[in-house]
């Protein structure tokens, strides 16, 4: 006959281990940091993610601190040296990342408004221009964004190369803006001829957003309207950005970010559209093989480099 006593100090005794667990991790990491790329400057990535951090840090009970990264490769290398716990990467980071031995794990992933997980990479010119096409471009200056940036340097190098055009040899400069923000004020204006940069739809791109803020004016000082620009390639989908949490932090820890991650949408919704300008549903989860064909476009692009050199 089981003894009820002892079934409860049983039930008890697990109780306590789960409750001491949590806070183990809690004392380990009373303070953890969160790491952005650098999609826009750095005043825009602290408004867009500080109401995010606030619900984090209330949701996990611990100090979540915002850390806006300089480069992509800040992320990377913040991770691989155990200072940043979450970092929220773009598809070809956390290719480079996971590449070059960082022990990072996705977890989430952004999904757009119709549902679907990818966007894309463009080129654009200024409408006023003559070009309509790549080909019409030899010799002038090409804007591009972050050498550790998918939309901005990775897909456009392989398009490129589809082409059969090598950017190094076919445009007079190629130039590394630092941001997409930075590529779209370049090509506004005019220090580059064209600019890579990202796209979702036609009412959701770096650019749109850009506009919204009144962020985008010419040399003269003109402010410059979606008319103002076209798009003369795009690139096949590429899968959204992942958050990445370090491999090493507890269990228990990375459950309970993914699950804040997971209820942001509910428990805070207006953070939550802050981060997208409503644009996303709520964030899925995801696993590191999910960007296996990241890897390889990386791969591809690290040969191409290589041939040029």
């Amino acid at each position: 006959m089981i003894d009820r006593r002892l079934v409860l100090a049983g039930m008890a005794s697990l109780a306590f281990a789960a409750s001491a667990s949590a806070e183990d991790w809690r004392t380990k990491y009373p303070e953890i940091t969160f790491a952005a790329i650098p999609a826009e400057n750095g005043s825009g990535v602290t408004e867009r993610y500080g109401p995010f951090v606030s619900y984090l840090s209330k949701e996990l009970g611990v100090k979540v601190t915002l850390r806006v990264a300089n480069d992509y490769a800040a992320v990377i290398e913040g991770q691989r040296a155990g200072n940043i716990h979450i970092g929220y990467y773009g598809p070809a980071s956390f290719a480079r990342a996971r590449l070059t031995g960082v022990k990072t794990d996705a977890f989430v992933i952004d999904v757009n408004s119709d549902g679907s997980k990818g966007y894309y990479s463009v080129f654009y010119v200024l409408a006023k221009s003559p070009y309509q096409k790549i080909e019409d471009l030899k010799g002038k200056n090409l804007g591009l964004v972050d050498p550790n940036s998918t939309s901005g340097n990775n897909m456009p190098r392989f398009k490129l190369n589809h082409l059969g055009i090598d950017p190094d040899a076919y445009f007079s400069k190629v130039i590394f803006t630092g941001s997409h923000e930075n590529a779209v004020l370049a090509l506004a204006q005019g220090t580059v001829d064209v600019a890579a940069n990202w796209w979702n739809s036609e009412d959701d791109s770096n650019l749109t957003r850009m506009l919204n803020k009144d962020m985008v004016k010419s040399s003269d000082g003109k402010t410059l309207t979606k008319a103002d620009f076209r798009i003369i390639g795009k690139s096949d989908m590429i899968i959204n950005s992942p958050y990445a949490y370090l491999s090493e932090l507890p269990d228990d820890m990375k459950a309970a970010i993914k699950q804040a991650f997971l209820d942001a949408a509910t428990k805070d919704p207006e953070a939550f559209k802050k981060l997208s300008d409503g644009k996303n549903r709520p964030w899925e989860p995801i696993t590191n093989a999910d960007y296996d064909k990241t890897v390889e476009l990386i791969k591809f692009v690290d040969s191409l480099r290589k041939k040029g050199s």
